[in-house]
């Protein structure tokens, strides 16, 4: 791993995590996570183990720090962890798919979606967090919006990186 792919992810989780707080809360408080659309794009970029680990750890530990949530720093390094490798894995089967947009915006929303569910099981099922409304109002209200702003999102900045990328000096940031 070299020291401009760290930097590199270093910005990227930076950025999301400007993102993360500067976007108000919705429904209680709860945030939209731009910090995971951030993490999606590193791992598209990285497709290493060593790069998901460190995206994957960096993002869930800031998350967590900043999380308006009740007791949200275990499940948002768990929740990141998890869904890191599983899209992962995922860009690892399905390598033509990553390189089209709008497949890799769909992902993401999946990707999104799994992370939003994982976070709500260990909040309410591990930790036990007294949430006043049901798991499926969480997803209905917070975690649905959030896919679409994800996706909104990784479809905006994406391009824009991947553009940054291809002017400067990393002329192919992908790993294999």
């Amino acid at each position: 791993m070299n020291t401009k792919n760290l930097v590199l992810m270093a910005m990227l989780v930076a950025v999301g995590a400007a993102l993360y707080l500067i976007i108000p809360g919705i429904n209680g408080g709860m945030k939209p996570d731009f910090m995971l659309t951030m993490m999606f794009i590193g791992i598209l970029l990285f497709r290493d183990v060593k790069s998901v680990f460190i995206l994957t750890i960096a993002t869930g530990v800031l998350s967590g720090l900043f999380s308006t949530f009740p007791l949200g720093f275990l499940p948002n390094i768990v929740d990141k962890l998890i869904t890191g490798f599983v899209f992962y894995a995922v860009i690892k089967l399905f390598k033509s798919i990553s390189s089209n947009l709008i497949a890799s915006t769909v992902l993401v929303g999946l990707g999104t979606l799994l992370s939003g569910f994982i976070f709500l099981s260990v909040a309410i099922f591990i930790l036990a967090v007294d949430i006043p409304f049901t798991l499926l109002y969480a997803i209905l209200t917070v975690v649905l919006p959030t896919v679409a702003l994800n996706g909104i999102a990784f479809f905006l900045i994406n391009p824009i990186v991947t553009k940054i990328l291809e002017r400067s000096s990393f002329h192919k940031p992908v790993t294999n």
